[in-house]
């Protein structure tokens, strides 16, 4: 059975596939989610950072949640990521990020949490700022390299820093790298390859995707035939790690607000220059920029969830068909002032995720 977690709304939604029709359920104990991953060696861990709320986590595949980390002083939870290749006894090793740029790790399944204090001391720390509150800023996305280990981090807005040996010492940003990467990838079958989605396109034409293959010394721009600068969500076919996904929009403001929002879904292969596509997902205009996820177990099968619903594609993102799902409406609503954005995973109950 495929299960969906959807943070979009006031609380995390589970959405389950069964053989002729989707459970819709709530989970009210979680309010306001951010962001949720699960750990690959336990299929029912999962782990679900809140705005506000502080950080959750669940031991049964997400029927029911408890509250973690209450030893960290921050609340407000903007990015959590499990390692596929950290683990300890039965256990992935956990990373989170906060608000104004926290990063901690656990060793023990969320039990206890150490602070990788060094990415403070920093000297391009004071220069962080996240354009909706400029006094302020957050860890956006955490990915780890699985080929050598190396952890990197894309902050909201101005930096993405990395580690190479596990958090010993980290290595600040420098002049071309993404300053405001939404989603950052790595590739199992490519060793040093890292993936940047960005707003930079949006001031800096070019910029709205970025790649590096030298993992991280270097970023070339791979943005021909967007058309739409502002970039939030990206997604790699797990067997082809030149096939890509991305959702687009004009700006910010377009992404997120849906009294004037207009967003766009691309896909890329190979060589060959982004291209727009179109079929089965709803009109551009009012449809706030979708959340991408990939099947868990179908390299062909990709999913976007937005405020019009949750669109499936079987053919590696070419045509879309939205799902018969009977949704309450306030899961659609997706609120433009949130101040940090939605997330989409999914996942086979006691099998692979994504």
């Amino acid at each position: 059975m495929k299960r969906f977690f959807l943070c979009a709304s006031g609380e995390l939604i589970v959405l389950d596939e069964l053989e002729a029709k989707y459970n819709v359920q709530a989970q009210p104990m979680v309010l306001n989610p951010v962001c949720i991953a699960v750990d690959p060696f336990m299929a029912n861990r999962l782990y679900c950072g809140t705005d506000g709320y502080g950080l959750w986590m669940s031991d049964d595949g997400g029927d029911s949640w408890r509250r973690i980390g209450q030893e960290i002083s921050e609340t407000i939870f903007t990015s959590v990521f499990v390692s596929p290749i950290r683990k300890y006894g039965n256990h992935g090793m956990v990373y989170v990020g906060t608000d104004r740029s926290a990063l901690f790790y656990s060793i023990d399944g969320g039990q206890t949490w150490r602070e990788w204090e060094e990415i403070k001391a920093l000297s391009s720390y004071s220069k962080w700022s996240f354009p909706p509150n400029p006094k302020t800023h957050n860890v956006r996305m955490i990915a780890e390299d699985p080929s050598n280990g190396h952890i990197y981090v894309s902050i909201e807005a101005g930096a993405v820093i990395k580690t190479p040996n596990g958090g010993e010492y980290w290595l600040d940003t420098k002049e071309g790298n993404p300053l405001d990467a939404h989603t950052l990838l790595t590739h199992s079958k490519a060793p040093n390859r890292i993936y940047a989605a960005c707003s930079d396109g949006v001031d800096q034409p070019g910029r709205s995707v970025l790649m590096s293959r030298d993992g991280g010394e270097s970023w070339e721009p791979l943005s021909d035939g967007l058309e739409h600068r502002y970039m939030f969500s990206m997604v790699v076919n797990k067997d082809d790690p030149d096939m890509m996904l991305v959702s687009a929009a004009v700006a910010a403001r377009n992404a997120y607000d849906p009294s004037v929002a207009e967003s766009y879904i691309y896909r890329k292969e190979k060589d060959q220059p982004w291209k727009r596509v179109e079929q089965g997902l709803p009109l551009a205009e009012g449809t706030m920029i979708s959340n991408l996820a990939a099947d868990p177990q179908d390299t062909n099968t990709f999913y976007a969830l937005n405020n019009r619903g949750l669109y499936r594609s079987s053919d590696r993102g070419n045509t879309w068909t939205a799902l018969p799902i009977d949704w309450k409406m306030e899961h659609l609503q997706h609120e433009p002032q949130r101040r940090h954005r939605s997330a989409l995973l999914v996942a086979d109950r006691g099998g692979e995720q994504e």
